[in-house]
């Protein structure tokens, strides 16, 4: 009998776990869709701009994104699923469709408008939004804000590359 009843206290629990990573990946997706649709048309310019020694193969940043991209779902939904009270899941989900949308954004500013200097300021408001998410997820789980610790240090990377690039690339 106290097998059954732990099972059932546990049921509704699991059940909002994987409906917050539903949630939480279906963000993330929509983001990676919105930024690969600005992305690929234009792909090839990467080689064609002028580029510092300590910036990475094209290759490397589907694998990188993808791989941040998890962890941001699945940190979210922990820091979601971890949090006490509705209003600190609210602020999660919140900083996270923030921090989401901030990243399409850097993608067609960079490569759709080719706003360089302008892109690497946004990418900088990336960056401080993804340590945000971290502090507020780690505030709920230590582990999945410590676990998601390189997503805001690629887009400390990522915001050196867009300023190098834009430098070495004047607009217009």
């Amino acid at each position: 009998m106290g097998t059954y009843t732990q099972q059932a206290d546990t049921a509704p629990s699991l059940a909002a776990a994987m409906g917050r990573l539903a949630l939480t990946s279906s963000i993330v997706a929509a983001a990676a869709w919105a930024g690969t649709k600005a992305t690929m048309p234009k792909v090839g310019l990467y080689e064609r701009l002028e580029l510092p020694a300590f910036a990475p193969p094209r290759k490397v940043f589907p694998i990188a994104w993808t791989g941040l991209f998890a962890l941001t779902a699945v940190t979210s939904a922990v820091g979601m699923s971890k949090a006490k009270t509705k209003a600190k899941r609210r602020r999660i989900l919140r900083s996270l469709v923030v921090n989401m949308g901030l990243n399409a954004a850097w993608s067609y500013l960079f490569w759709q408008v080719e706003a360089r200097a302008l892109s690497a300021a946004e990418a900088a408001l990336l960056a401080a939004s993804a340590v945000e998410l971290a502090v507020r997820i780690g505030k709920e789980s230590p582990a999945a804000g410590a676990a998601l610790a390189p997503y805001p240090a690629w887009c400390a990377f990522a915001t050196v590359l867009a300023s190098a690039i834009a430098q070495r690339n004047p607009e217009g």
